[in-house]
């Protein structure tokens, strides 16, 4: 086989449809970026799930002078009901699942609520007493924080017991949504980009039909004949390929990392290594893609 024919002929091919080869770079590029982000999406929800479920703890509010009559038809929990909830946590059938636990009375809990809405006119209208006062439990395996959970549910003097991995899945299910909407919107992309190198292909071809004739009346084979044009589509997935890991890449060391990772360092967030590893699996996908689509064009469209 004549590779310098072959690569003429793609040459060729590339400057003849300058403005398709051109929109399946961009179209390639646009939805493989889509799909990159969509899988860093994903390893952050995982990250984030590691991270912050360990950190996740069982709150204990117990009743206040304000809380509901049906939850506190007693009122204020008494130091009895504190020393009682404290023994449960302390209690050999507890011990297994608690791996520490505090107190916050109400001036801690009042002080902590002025940290956090400070500035807001909402902060002027309460009162330490209207606030619970909680006992704050981390578990050994938050995937066990039911155990706590249903211990402490219905006790006298508790007014609710939340698991605050109830607050965290609300958030990760947000996220999943928007990872979904990316890969769906990179899927609809991707079969644009598809049907764009198929089109590319088949014009590629009909204006050259004279040549593929003249290679078939010289005993040519199907595979010589189709290679150039498989490789023409090839080529330009290629190119918006790189361009979608470089854009991937870019996006973790200077989005990610540069601003989102020094904004909030509370929060662990995807490394250069999860784009690095990411980005050949799109040139990957991109190159499949191509191949499979100029082939399935030129083996439909022409008679080989």
């Amino acid at each position: 086989m004549r590779f310098g024919f072959v690569l003429s002929e793609i040459g060729q091919g590339l400057r003849r449809n300058v403005s398709m080869v051109v929109s399946i770079i961009l179209v390639t590029f646009l939805s493989l970026t889509f799909v990159g982000t969509a899988g860093l999406l994903q390893a952050q929800i995982g990250q984030m799930k590691n991270y912050w479920y360990d950190r996740a703890q069982v709150a204990i509010y117990l009743c206040t002078e304000t809380s509901p009559g049906d939850a506190c038809p007693q009122g204020e929990a008494s130091a009895d009901v504190k020393s009682t909830v404290e023994a449960s946590l302390k209690d050999e059938a507890l011990a297994a699942f608690v791996d520490k636990f505090y107190f916050e009375d109400h001036q801690a809990a009042f002080d902590k609520f002025q940290e956090q809405f400070a500035g807001n006119s909402v902060a002027k209208y309460v009162k330490a007493e209207q606030l619970n006062e909680t006992f704050w439990v981390k578990v050994k395996d938050p995937e066990k924080s039911a155990v706590i959970v249903e211990s402490f549910t219905g006790v006298a003097g508790v007014e609710e017991v939340r698991d605050q991995r109830s607050y965290l899945d609300q958030i990760f299910n947000i996220l999943n949504a928007a990872s979904i909407a990316a890969v769906g919107i990179a899927s609809i992309m991707l079969a644009s980009s598809v049907l764009l190198i198929s089109t590319t292909i088949r014009l590629s071809a009909f204006s050259r039909r004279r040549e593929i004739g003249i290679m078939r009346l010289v005993g040519a084979s199907n595979f010589y004949i189709q290679l150039p044009f498989i490789l023409e589509g090839v080529v330009a997935a290629t190119v918006g390929s790189l361009l979608a890991g470089g854009a991937v890449i870019a996006i973790v060391q200077f989005f990610v990392q540069g601003y989102l990772a020094t904004s909030m360092p509370l929060t662990s967030f995807v490394g250069l290594e999860d784009a690095l590893l990411l980005a050949p699996g799109l040139l990957l996908a991109g190159v499949v893609l191509a191949a499979i689509a100029s082939g399935f064009a030129i083996r439909r469209y022409l008679k080989i």
